[in-house]
């Protein structure tokens, strides 16, 4: 179970202010996969990394029953003078898994070769997001967080990162961000809807995703146009 207690993230940028989340209460259920939706910019991917720890709300509180993973796929904390096996090494200390096992796990999912042994730093962003997705994939969370992260790499390895993630999503909830509907409906089994700060959640998945479908026809607010390096979306 996740619960957003009276959460609330507002950046201040050129005088300016920009409301990401208002005063959000909401409970995630145990084992339920969410689809995260909302217009581009409306904060989907800074909601997410709030929950997972990596970014500090304005005030309020996400109170969770179980462990959570960082965003899956992402790789901006890795070191880029540490080699592939080196940083997971690293990823397998902090969260107490064992490393071999870790290691020898992403060496065959991420399929890097030799590369796996060179630094982070040399890798080309498929590189990187191999490596992200199997040191993800590696280590069992009760939550995963996912924005976008089966979109990455070719069609084969795409296909095979939607297959290991549906088998960790047996016996693990998720939040998913993604702006295919497709991908919505065949890995989620509710919905939540992000707008001007307020998120809306939905038990009905069918009903999330008309109610989302409905606010693309709506002129974009002004003060939640995307800017450049605020959301990351």
């Amino acid at each position: 179970m996740i619960r957003l207690e009276n959460l609330t993230k507002i950046y201040r940028q050129k005088g300016r202010q920009h409301i990401v989340a208002d005063n959000i209460n909401a409970v995630f259920p145990t084992g339920s996969a969410v689809a995260l939706m909302g217009r581009n910019g409306a904060g989907k991917s800074t909601l997410l990394r709030i929950i997972a720890g990596s970014i500090g709300p304005t005030w309020g509180r996400v109170v969770s029953s179980g462990t959570i993973s960082w965003p899956v796929g992402f790789a901006g904390s890795f070191h880029p003078d540490l080699t592939g096996a080196q940083n997971v090494r690293f990823v397998a200390r902090i969260y107490g898994v064992d490393t071999d096992e870790l290691v020898d796990y992403v060496a065959d999912f991420a399929e890097l070769g030799a590369h796996f042994d060179q630094p982070f730093g040399t890798y080309s962003s498929g590189m990187r997001s191999r490596l992200a997705m199997g040191t993800s994939m590696g280590i069992k969370f009760d939550t995963y967080l996912v924005d976008e992260v089966t979109s990455v790499g070719d069609a084969e390895f795409r296909a095979k990162s939607q297959r290991v993630f549906a088998d960790r999503m047996s016996q693990s909830g998720a939040i998913v961000v993604t702006h295919s509907v497709n991908m919505v409906r065949a890995m989620c089994t509710m919905g939540a809807v992000l707008n001007r700060g307020h998120l809306s959640v939905f038990n009905d998945l069918e009903e999330a995703i008309a109610y989302h479908e409905s606010l693309l026809n709506l002129p974009p607010p002004g003060s939640y146009v995307e800017e450049e390096g605020l959301y990351d979306e």
